[in-house]
């Protein structure tokens, strides 16, 4: 699994290596994380979330589900505690393991 970090600073979305992603693997739908308030409610970083998600679904034409991702960090981190993972080890690996769990969610939501 291919982590893309993004920079909303940088204007820098990934957009053109999601694309090579995309053909290289025959993607069908594209599943974006939202990071929601512990209360369920969307605040700026859930928002700039549903505009990315709506920004791949006009370049790309597949169909782009938000998937909450509440709490993936941190069962990604006590994963990775348990399996005594250093700290450093930790911080490589941390966001593409949530990610699997964000996708894993979506993917156990299908059956």
């Amino acid at each position: 699994m291919e982590t893309i970090r993004i920079s909303e600073e940088e204007k820098e979305f990934g957009f053109d290596q999601l694309g090579k992603i995309i053909k290289e693997y025959d993607v069908s739908t594209i599943v974006v994380g939202l990071p929601k308030n512990m209360n369920g409610t969307i605040g700026p970083r859930g928002e700039a979330s549903q505009f990315f998600a709506g920004e791949l679904e006009r370049l790309f034409g597949l169909p782009v589900v938000l998937w909450d991702e509440r709490l993936t960090t941190m069962a990604a981190e006590r994963v990775l505690l348990e399996a005594d993972v250093s700290r450093k080890k930790r911080k490589k690996v941390i966001d593409k393991m949530a990610a699997s769990m964000i996708l894993q969610g979506y993917l156990d939501s299908r059956k």
